[in-house]
């Protein structure tokens, strides 16, 4: 009797990952979410002990992150994060594209205060600061050039936070309060939410800090050619060096002139406004 014949084996399928693999993109990924400002220099055991990725691999990605310029490699043995990167991030527009429109306009905000300057970004539930002009004799401040700043206790943080909608905000007002520096005015999250409400009418917001050193920040939106909250700018300077009344002409006629640039045309109110005027109205 003849043997059966059994079928051909499929042919492998090749290009594809295993289905229970992760993704190389998301490995090499999770390699460079490793750093922070805590962790700014690690070691290979490290990298592979935060991102979970085995030692092989994590030196496998490594070194492609090496080749590419993502990452640099210390004489000690390690990794940093490497000037590539940098090299690409400048070229997001809501990054770089805002600060270069911005920046003649927070220069000559910084010659008319002589305090701090910052211009920060939304970027999910924090805001990132892609802007600093400070003079040498300028308090210490919590938060470097390319940093993220909480929203609930940061001046610029609670005006992106006012011009959210309501369901966005009330997410982040939810999350754990040790998330945030420690400010005189913190409070509750009912006050909290009454606090964004004054700013979304008045158009700045107003915090005081006592870490890492007692100051006073002032922060105004400014706008994009949609109308809608573009960034925010502020003037941060020691508790007591000025009043929100003295700060405000300055800090406004800067926002507004941001604004112009980057094509805001105002619809004749004060205020924040999170959507764009409806045709007609």
């Amino acid at each position: 009797m003849p043997a059966e014949v059994q079928p051909p084996s499929p042919a492998p399928t090749r290009g594809k990952r295993p289905p229970r693999g992760e993704p190389v993109i998301d490995r090499t990924l999770s390699l460079l979410n490793c750093f922070s400002d805590d962790r700014r220099e690690l070691s290979l055991g490290e990298l592979s002990a935060l991102s979970g990725i085995p030692l092989s691999s994590t030196l496998r990605l490594a070194q492609g992150l090496l080749k590419w310029g993502a990452l640099e490699r210390l004489p000690s043995g390690e990794f940093v994060i490497g000037v590539r990167l940098w090299e690409v991030a400048s070229l997001a527009p809501r990054g770089h594209g805002v600060r270069e429109i911005a920046l003649p306009f927070l220069e000559d905000l910084y010659e008319v205060s002589r305090h701090h300057v910052l211009l920060a970004v939304l970027d999910g539930r924090e805001a990132i600061l892609i802007e600093r002009l400070s003079s040498r004799r300028a308090p210490a401040v919590a938060y470097r050039l390319g940093g993220r700043l909480p929203l609930r206790s940061t001046a610029v943080g609670r005006v992106l936070l006012a011009a959210q909608s309501e369901p966005s905000r009330e997410e982040t007002l939810a999350l754990p309060l040790d998330q945030d520096f420690r400010v005189e005015d913190l409070g509750s999250i009912e006050s909290l939410r009454l606090e964004l409400k004054h700013v979304a009418r008045l158009g700045y917001s107003v915090v005081r800090r006592t870490q890492p050193s007692h100051t006073i920040s002032v922060a105004a939106p400014v706008f994009g050619a949609n109308r809608s909250v573009a960034a925010a700018v502020s003037i941060l300077a020691p508790d007591g060096a000025f009043t929100p009344e003295v700060a405000l002409p300055a800090l406004r006629a800067t926002a507004r002139s941001i604004s112009r640039a980057l094509g805001y045309h105002p619809p004749g109110i004060d205020g924040i406004r999170s959507q764009p005027d409806r045709e007609g109205r």
